[in-house]
């Protein structure tokens, strides 16, 4: 039996190009193989905020996980996607089944990792934000707080979406909120999604998102938002003009 490990870096890559649409991505490097390069160059890695979260895709339990790590740039349902199966095996972590529902075979083999260089990469990926622009750090932290506020959201019927920040738009977040839940959308009843612009500068994106923590959650989040999605006869029917 082979003893040797595999070993795993998890590059976040930045778009140089600004341009809209340019997506921020994780591309995983196996023994200095770039995965998404090898198997699937229809389109980017997921962005960091899915695939590196506490607790999140890449955690490695007993029971098998499938985990999404890129979609075509038109998307998944279009030329694909490229997922694989990550599960713990004693001191090991396997990435395995390996899936692109428009391919019938990845030409991708199972890699070990020895579990502890393993979790080691992803907390480094997960903690490090030195990638990040101004605008993407004020996002992630307001994100941080909101999330952390539990009561607010409930009292006005909504549900946080996400708070974005998009490199082609350097001096302003977006966030979005689910009116009266995400859940809504599942159940077949009348749903909106609201989006909020917020300005951004170059102070401290600490004290930035601590403010503009303390302003959103004093009132009624939707008196200062837009609707962005859902229908023109789920704003009828839930009180709200259709832009």
């Amino acid at each position: 039996m082979n003893d040797e490990k595999n070993s795993l870096t998890l590059r976040v890559v930045v778009p140089g190009t600004p341009e809209p649409g340019a997506r921020v991505e994780v591309r995983p490097v196996v023994d200095g193989l770039d995965i998404l390069a090898e198997a699937f160059p229809e389109g980017p890695g997921l962005d960091p905020r899915f695939l590196l979260p506490p607790d999140g895709p890449l955690t490695a339990g007993a029971e098998p996980r499938e985990m999404r790590l890129a979609e075509a740039q038109c998307t998944e349902g279009c030329c694909g996607a490229l997922y694989v199966t990550v599960r713990s095996d004693g001191g090991d972590v396997i990435w395995s089944g390996w899936r692109n529902p428009d391919d019938d075979e990845v030409d991708l083999p199972e890699f070990r990792f020895d579990a502890r260089q393993y979790r080691a990469e992803v907390e480094r990926a997960a903690t490090d934000h030195s990638w990040e622009w101004p605008a993407r750090t004020v996002a992630r932290l307001l994100e941080g707080h909101l999330v952390a506020r539990t009561g607010w959201l409930p009292s006005w019927e909504c549900e946080l979406g996400g708070v974005s920040a998009w490199l082609w738009e350097p001096e302003r977040i977006n966030l979005f909120l689910f009116h009266p839940s995400r859940s809504a959308i599942r159940e077949d009843r009348p749903w909106l999604q609201f989006r909020m612009t917020l300005a951004v500068s170059g102070d401290d994106p600490a004290a930035q998102a601590e403010r503009l923590a303390e302003q959103l959650t004093a009132g009624d989040p939707r008196q200062s938002a837009e609707v962005c999605g859902g229908s023109i006869e789920f704003a009828r029917r839930l009180g709200y003009a259709w832009p």
